[in-house]
């Protein structure tokens, strides 16, 4: 963790580290090669490195070229191809047969056909080419880092019923929680893992939209989610850790005359409940974002993150609603620019009793090319309500009369 917050095991004897954006802190990659292998050598660990655009690259020069070899970007194909074909990392099978058919070093099987490669000798050696090369990528799965936030309790004997499962979760989110709150902190993750007799794990996590480090609020969070905990043969030991752990400060609680609550108390855990049990992404809130387009003026933002600095231009109201997709009306108006007096939608017809607009939209042109800004790309939007009352925003999209085709009307949104 002194030179990479990434770090992933390679077999048993091997390390992979994502030193992307930090060997400038050594004054460049050498230094920090030479820094992190002097270490090792010096208790006691003597050990090569190499350091590559990809870890198939890295891996080979590491084992197969000079000690402390370093790629230059995009740079790796000239120093594998002097390397035997076992620093690909190929399966038994291909290490065995390509020495009998003359193939010793990776540049020669760099100038073979790939489409023969992967006939002879499996997709497998094609992709760990690829991977070696940077053409593919390579997912490595990296190590948590050690965090102080984590708490345990063993039991004298297993237990297995869901009455015990609840007790002890409160009893360990109380041990994390004091700690947190000794501290100044506040934790927006937590992970409660149940360790079974038999080896197995069962974690249960939870998360919270703001740091917190109530004990009783973090378990009834994980109350609901203890009954998918299959306990086996018996849990005999409870392990529980917070991540994302940020200064908490200790605010007083609201002590409003009208008996107002504050955010803590009465929003946060409704939102907090409502993310664990539908979803992160399933409960969130609608933020303005700087585009003429109305697809791309919205944007999703935790529900309690701080109120952006724009705001909605009131003069131009939009609907609650916004449809995935706008849908196709049939629409009547009695002149080309004035709204329509009914349309029909969805198979039911209305009759328009009030009506707002045109607000006319045109193309982001420069998101796309120029041949593909015309009139036909105009939109005409209009703010209407039927004679039940019910609002909609919907649009004309094109001109008459501009030559092309006539234009279409769509519907886009909803009003509360």
């Amino acid at each position: 963790m002194r030179f990479s917050p990434a770090v992933a095991i390679d077999g048993l004897d091997g390390l992979f580290l994502d030193v992307e954006g930090v060997s400038h802190l050594w004054g460049g990659e050498a230094a920090l090669l030479d820094d992190l292998l002097d270490r090792l050598t010096q208790r006691g660990a003597p050990a090569r490195g190499a350091i590559a655009d990809t870890p198939g690259a890295a891996w080979a020069l590491a084992r197969y070229a000079p000690d402390r070899t370093i790629a230059p970007p995009g740079g790796q194909a000239p120093l594998l191809a002097s390397l035997p074909v076992a620093a690909l990392r190929l399966d038994d099978g291909a290490q065995a047969q390509l020495p009998r058919l003359g193939l010793f070093q990776t540049g020669q099987l760099l100038s073979l056909p790939r489409a023969q490669l992967a006939k002879r000798f499996g997709l497998s050696t094609v992709l760990r080419i690829d991977q070696a090369l940077g053409a593919a990528r390579e997912a490595l799965t990296f190590r948590r880092p050690a965090t102080p936030w984590f708490d345990r309790l063993a039991f004298f004997e297993p237990i297995s019923a869901l009455s015990d499962l609840e007790r002890v979760a409160g009893d360990i989110c109380a041990l994390l929680c004091a700690r947190l709150e000794a501290e100044g902190q506040g934790a927006r993750r937590f992970e409660l893992v149940f360790h079974r007799l038999d080896g197995k794990d069962q974690p249960v996590r939870v998360g919270l939209s703001r740091p917190g480090r109530d004990p009783v609020r973090i378990a009834k969070l994980l109350k609901p989610k203890l009954d998918v905990v299959d306990p086996g043969f018996g849990i005999e030991v409870v392990t529980l850790w917070a991540a994302d752990v940020e200064p908490l400060s200790t605010a007083q609680r609201s002590l409003d005359a009208d008996g107002g609550v504050s955010l803590e108390e009465g929003l946060a855990p409704l939102v907090d409940r409502l993310i664990n049990r539908l979803g992160e992404n399933r409960v969130w809130r609608a933020d303005p974002h700087q585009s003429h387009a109305p697809e791309r003026s919205v944007m999703r933002q935790a529900p309690l993150d701080p109120q952006p600095a724009e705001a909605w231009d009131p003069d131009l109201p939009r609907p609650s609603r916004l449809l995935r997709r706008p849908e196709a009306i049939e629409a009547t108006a009695m002149l080309p620019d004035d709204p329509p007096i009914q349309f029909r939608w969805r198979g039911k017809s209305r009759r328009v009793r009030l009506a707002e607009g045109p607000e006319r939209i045109g193309q982001e042109w420069w998101r796309k090319a120029f041949d593909e800004v015309g009139p036909g790309k105009v939109r005409d939007y209009y703010r209407v309500e039927d004679e039940t009352g019910e609002r909609f925003w919907i649009f004309r999209a094109g001109l008459y009369g501009d030559g092309e085709k006539a234009p279409k009307w769509w519907l886009h949104g909803l009003f509360g």
